[in-house]
């Protein structure tokens, strides 16, 4: 009954948007148009104020844009005094999460400090490095970090007792497009955990190796902050740009996806990329920028 009465809370919760901007949202209705799948997405330009929102209050899958919040635990762990940043861990064979992963070729008693498993977790979203974060954090923990802050949605559910249910349904982490975006504004405005620790994870979500779908639409020489998160049936990204002409934010979420191939031209994948070129151009409307002729060939990044 407990799950029962939460989940009801979760699907009625509402968002009270800023001033709608009308011309940028018909615009991105024009682009979701015929998608097959969910689509959802959030977009805050941080100098006006304005936004454009599609489903942007509905549940998704995190997919690996949940190490954005098991990045915030650990940071509040650190801040508390219960972690140190530099700290040295112990790598056991057990911590493997199956995949291709960095961590995951260490060998059993090998040495990394905490500062290098954060960065894996981000840069590399490294499973392995996030798995052992989110058990020496706590999945509790980041889930009362969350609550405290006012996240009505957010949660890790995989390895959190009692999450179980809501697992089965959106796997390690469920969230909305709003939500994602307003985890990083409070990053990038200085206000997740404490001014020091959203310094160090505005640095670590700078230096993202993922950068052949939303990332790969913006000129490589403007700062943003970024996460993706994909599964076979779900690929979504958030994004802060530090643009020109003011910084904004956007989370476009997928679930449900019909073509669920890992090849550069997955419908969705697309998608992510339009947008991110739509929006790019759109706020900064006098920019000639656009990917170099050739550059495909380097971004096979798997």
């Amino acid at each position: 009954m407990k799950y029962k009465l939460l989940t009801i809370l979760l699907f009625t919760a509402s968002v009270t948007f800023g001033q709608t901007d009308v011309k940028l949202t018909a615009k991105l209705q024009d682009l979701f148009k015929g998608f097959n799948g969910q689509a959802g997405i959030y977009v805050h330009n941080l100098k006006t104020g304005k936004t454009a929102a599609i489903n942007a209050d509905t549940l998704f899958p995190t997919a690996s844009m949940i190490k954005v919040s098991i990045q915030c635990g650990l940071m509040d762990k650190i801040e508390k005094g219960e972690m140190q940043y530099n700290q040295k861990l112990v790598y056991r064979d057990s911590l493997l999460y199956k995949g291709e992963d960095i961590l995951g070729s260490f060998k059993d008693k090998d040495t990394i400090e905490v500062s290098k498993i954060a960065l894996l977790m981000i840069t590399m979203s490294d499973n392995t490095a996030s798995v052992w974060l989110q058990k020496l954090v706590g999945g509790d923990y980041i889930n009362n970090w969350l609550a405290d802050n006012g996240f009505k949605v957010m949660r890790v559910n995989s390895r959190v007792a009692g999450r179980e249910a809501i697992r089965s349904k959106y796997g390690w982490g469920v969230t909305t497009p709003y939500e994602m975006c307003r985890l990083f504004t409070l990053i990038r405005n200085g206000k997740a955990v404490s001014p020091a620790a959203s310094e160090r994870m505005y640095r670590n979500m700078g230096r993202i190796f993922w950068d052949n779908t939303a990332l790969s639409q913006i000129p490589p020489y403007i700062h943003t902050i970024s996460k993706q998160g994909a599964l076979n049936e779900s690929k979504s990204e958030t994004v802060l740009v530090n643009a020109p002409h003011g910084d904004y934010v956007f989370s476009i979420i997928t679930n449900n996806n019909k073509d669920q191939r890992w090849v550069s031209d997955n419908e969705a994948d697309v998608l992510i990329r339009n947008v991110s070129a739509l929006l790019w151009h759109y706020f900064e409307p006098e920019s000639n920028w656009k990917p170099a002729e050739g550059i495909d060939k380097y971004m096979k990044n798997e």
